[in-house]
C-alpha cells in the first residue's frame, strides 16, 4: 500500500500532483449525467476509437461514447505514472473509465502512449483487428500536445501561442499565492520565422489524416465509417490570440484537413470526416492561453448554469454521430456546440464586462468561485464529498483488458 496524503500545490494554475479519489468522483460524476442509452439492445455495439481520451473534451467524449452510445473499442492517451509525484489526473481518470466501463459490460481498452507514433497506430490496429473484429465505426480525434515528431521524417515540431502579423495586448486573470484574482495586461509577440508552419505541423490535420490512412491500409474502416476532430472557434474578444493566431492557423488546417478526408471517405467506404466546433469550457490547456481564463470567467458570469459542460455537449455529439439526433452541420461542414456561447446577446454581455473589468470590479463581474473549483478539479481537488486531510492509494494501475 502507498497511501498518502496528496496537497493542492500549485504553481499558478498548474498542480504539482493530482489526486486519485477526486479524479475517479469526478469521472462518475460525468457519467452519471449522461442520459440512458438510446438503442436496440439487439444491435451489435459499435467500435469506436478516442484519440485523448483522458482529459478534457476527448474524456467527455469517451465518457459519453460509453454511457450514451453503448460503444466498444479503444481510448488512446499519453498520461504519467504514479512516481515520486502522483500519477497525473489523466492517468487516474482512465483508470475509473475503464472501471465503469467494465461494470457496464463495455469492452474498452486503454492505450497509453504516443499518439503520434506510427508504432501505436500500429498496436491500435492489431486490437481493433484482433479484438474488435477488424472494422473501425468511429474515430474521435482530440490532441492537444505541444510537440510532435514527424514519424516519417524524425523531425520534432513545437507549436506556439503567437498573433500574426503584430503583438497582441490583452487583459487577463491572474492569482496571486493567496488566490486573491488581479487583472493584469500582458503582451504577446508575433509569429515569427516558421511558428506558423510548426504550430500547424503539431496541432493540424495532419496526424490525423496520419491516423486515417493508417487504418484504411489495414482495411480496418467499416462501411459508413465516421470521423470527427474536436476543435474550438471561441469569441471575438479572443480571436486574435486564439482564431486568428497560429493556433488558428492550425484549426483552418484541420477543417481543410476534414474536408479532403470527406470526399475521400465519401468515395472508399461511404463514410464522413467532420469537426466539432466545442463551447468554451476550463481546461488544463485552454487555462494557458491570455485572456482564456478571463473570457471564461466572465462568460460563467454572464451565463451561470446556463453554460453547456463539455459532457453534455459530447452527448449531443454522439446523438449526432449514431443517428440519434440529425447530423446538423453549418456552410463550412462542422457540426457546431457552441451556439449557447456564441449568440449576439451572450457575446455583447461579455464584452461589456471585459471592458470594463479591472482588480476592484472582477468578483462582480465573473463567476470567480467557480473558476478556481474547476481549476482545482482539473487535478481531481475541490471535490464536494472528499475527505482531503485522508490518507489515499496513489499507486494505481493503468487498466489492462479483462479479457
Amino acid at each position: 500500500m502507498t497511501e498518502r496524503i496528496v496537497s493542492s500545490r500549485s504553481r499558478g494554475f498548474l498542480f504539482l500532483d493530482s489526486h486519485p479519489a477526486g479524479c475517479t468522483r469526478l469521472v462518475d460524476d460525468m457519467w452519471q449525467a449522461v442520459p440512458e442509452p438510446v438503442q436496440d439492445s439487439a444491435d451489435e455495439a459499435p467500435v469506436a476509437l478516442v484519440i485523448g481520451s483522458s482529459a478534457g473534451y476527448g474524456l467527455a467524449a469517451t465518457i459519453a461514447g460509453l454511457a450514451r452510445a453503448g460503444i466498444r473499442g479503444i481510448g488512446v492517451s499519453f498520461e504519467k505514472a504514479p512516481a515520486r509525484r502522483t500519477g497525473t489526473a489523466g492517468w487516474y481518470r482512465t483508470a475509473a473509465t475503464a472501471e465503469l466501463a467494465a461494470k457496464a459490460g463495455l469492452d474498452f481498452v486503454f492505450l497509453n502512449g504516443d499518439a503520434f507514433s506510427d508504432a501505436l497506430k500500429d498496436d491500435v490496429s492489431d486490437l481493433l483487428d484482433k479484438r474488435f473484429g477488424g472494422k473501425l465505426d468511429y474515430l474521435v480525434y482530440s490532441v492537444a500536445a505541444p510537440r510532435r515528431t514527424d514519424p516519417e521524417t524524425g523531425v520534432t515540431y513545437a507549436s506556439v501561442l503567437k498573433p500574426i502579423g503584430e503583438a497582441y495586448r490583452t487583459k487577463t486573470l491572474v492569482f496571486d499565492g493567496e488566490g486573491v484574482p488581479e487583472i493584469t495586461t500582458v503582451e504577446t509577440g508575433p509569429a515569427e520565422g516558421d511558428d506558423i508552419q510548426q504550430t500547424v505541423a503539431v496541432m493540424g490535420g495532419r496526424d490525423w489524416a496520419r491516423w486515417v490512412g493508417h487504418l484504411a491500409g489495414r482495411d480496418l474502416l467499416a462501411q459508413g465509417f465516421k470521423t470527427v476532430a474536436l476543435s474550438y472557434i471561441g469569441s471575438p474578444l479572443t480571436a486574435a490570440i486564439y482564431r486568428q493566431g497560429t493556433i488558428g492557423a492550425a484549426k483552418a488546417h484541420l477543417e481543410q484537413t476534414a474536408r479532403d478526408l470527406n470526399d475521400w471517405l465519401a468515395r472508399e467506404v461511404d463514410g464522413r470526416a467532420l469537426t466539432s466546433v466545442n463551447g468554451a469550457a476550463v481546461t488544463q490547456s485552454s487555462t494557458a492561453i491570455p485572456g482564456i481564463a478571463l473570457y471564461v470567467g466572465l462568460l460563467r458570469g454572464v451565463l451561470e448554469d446556463a453554460m453547456v459542460p463539455p459532457i453534455d455537449q459530447l452527448t449531443q455529439l454522439w446523438d449526432q454521430l449514431t443517428g440519434i439526433a440529425a447530423l446538423d452541420v453549418d456552410d463550412k461542414g462542422r457540426v457546431r456546440l457552441d451556439t449557447w456561447e456564441l449568440t449576439p446577446a451572450v457575446q455583447e454581455a461579455v464584452t461589456e464586462r471585459w471592458q470594463t473589468a479591472t482588480t476592484e470590479n472582477i468578483p462582480a463581474l465573473a463567476d470567480l468561485d467557480w473558476f478556481t473549483v474547476q481549476v482545482r478539479q482539473l487535478y481531481g481537488f475541490a471535490v464536494p464529498g472528499i475527505d482531503y486531510a485522508a490518507p489515499v492509494e496513489t499507486e494505481v494501475p493503468w487498466p489492462r483488458p479483462t479479457v
